[in-house]
């Protein structure tokens, strides 16, 4: 590959191109022997991207080693399942169940709390482009305050699940923390699953997304009290408009600082 021939900029534009590890280590080699410093630092650039995309690689593998053993095992349609939305003061709880496709080719899955909100976008969008089926299940306000917030989690997991099996039958459900009432499905609950199982970060990165959308709408709906920017949970924002405007009709009357907001 000769590299002498392109100016600076050319190079530039060629390796902004270069997306897969084999092309960044390709054009890593060449420009170490470029005369000009910009075109060897420009190679160093090219090496870190292909180190970063490597480890990135290693550490999507071993979030899939679970789901490649069961199906390994002549299981199909393996099903992540988390909730988000647990400890918020207002808006639904939302859960999501996710078949990841075979061959997973998502650099950057990992639990959605680590990610920031741009790369947990793109991904929830790649997932719903790729992936066998999803399902979104959601319960509202009313429910979580007669439920109790633990078991509108779970209710919400279910009907994910359901949600799900109208599109593909699950063969096996991995889930965070938590074992899904009401399913026959063979079920793993796994402690911290969204950071150690690709299935299960899918579906954090799709429930989560979905949930902002919402809030995001909420905002729109009922002005004043930041839904936007907090999505709901208990910020120090949140709490001053929640005593100054008092709580909205998504509040869950059956949190604390809801509760005392509402008392005379």
């Amino acid at each position: 590959m000769e590299t002498a021939a392109h100016s600076l900029a050319e190079l530039r534009s060629l390796v902004v191109a270069a997306e897969s590890e084999t092309a960044l280590r390709r054009w890593s080699r060449a420009l170490r022997g470029d005369p000009r410093a910009g075109a060897r630092q420009l190679g160093a650039r090219c090496e870190r991207r292909a180190r970063k995309r490597a480890a990135a690689r290693r550490h999507l593998s071993r979030l899939l080693a679970r789901r490649d053993g069961l199906v390994a095992r002549g299981i199909d349609n393996v099903v992540g399942v988390d909730e988000v939305g647990v400890g918020p003061l207002a808006g639904p709880v939302v859960a999501a169940a996710v078949v990841l496709p075979g061959r997973v080719g998502l650099l950057g899955l990992d639990d959605s709390k680590r990610l920031r909100r741009a790369e947990r976008e793109r991904l929830a969008s790649a997932l719903h482009a790729q992936c066998v089926g999803i399902g979104i299940g959601v319960v509202g306000v009313a429910e979580i305050d007669r439920l109790n917030i633990y078991h509108a989690a779970l209710e919400a997991m279910r009907r994910a699940v359901v949600r799900l099996s109208e599109r593909c039958q699950p063969g096996h459900l991995l889930v965070d923390a938590r074992t899904v009432p009401g399913v026959e499905v063979a079920q793993t609950a796994i402690v911290r699953g969204d950071a150690t199982d690709a299935s299960i970060a899918a579906a954090s990165i799709v429930a989560k997304v979905y949930r902002d959308e919402l809030m995001q709408e909420l905002d729109e709906r009922y002005a004043g009290y930041g839904f936007a920017r907090h999505m709901g949970y208990g910020t120090a924002q949140h709490l001053c408009a929640l005593r100054e405007l008092g709580p909205s009709p998504v509040h869950r009357r059956s949190f604390a600082p809801v509760a005392e907001a509402l008392r005379p």
